[in-house]
């Protein structure tokens, strides 16, 4: 699978991947309007990003009852206003989440 990779500090980046390094929201949109499909987005701090342009389409999260200590919350700041469109029990123990922007 192809692979973008978001980053104001990597220089290169493996085999199969694309380094944005410059005008993220051109590159995505220009990926949203090439690709059939889904884009997924790992890390809170590019999501907010992404969200913040207006470049989410759906939020899709996976519970699995297990209880950390710390970490980065996926929404931090302002949060997006969100509308759950469906749920789907994944196997014994979690749960899927959608979501869209409201």
């Amino acid at each position: 699978q192809p692979k973008w990779v978001v980053s104001r500090s990597l220089k290169s980046v493996g085999p199969n991947a694309t380094l944005v390094a410059d005008d993220m929201e051109a590159v995505i949109r220009g990926l949203k309007a090439q690709l059939a499909g889904e884009i997924e987005v790992g890390g809170p701090e590019l999501a907010r990003s992404l969200a913040d342009l207006g470049l989410i389409d759906e939020y899709l999260l996976y519970f699995h009852p297990v209880v950390l200590g710390r970490g980065k919350p996926f929404f931090a700041g302002p949060r997006t206003r969100l509308r759950l469109v469906s749920s789907d029990r994944i196997g014994e123990d979690a749960i899927r989440l959608t979501y869209v922007p409201a």
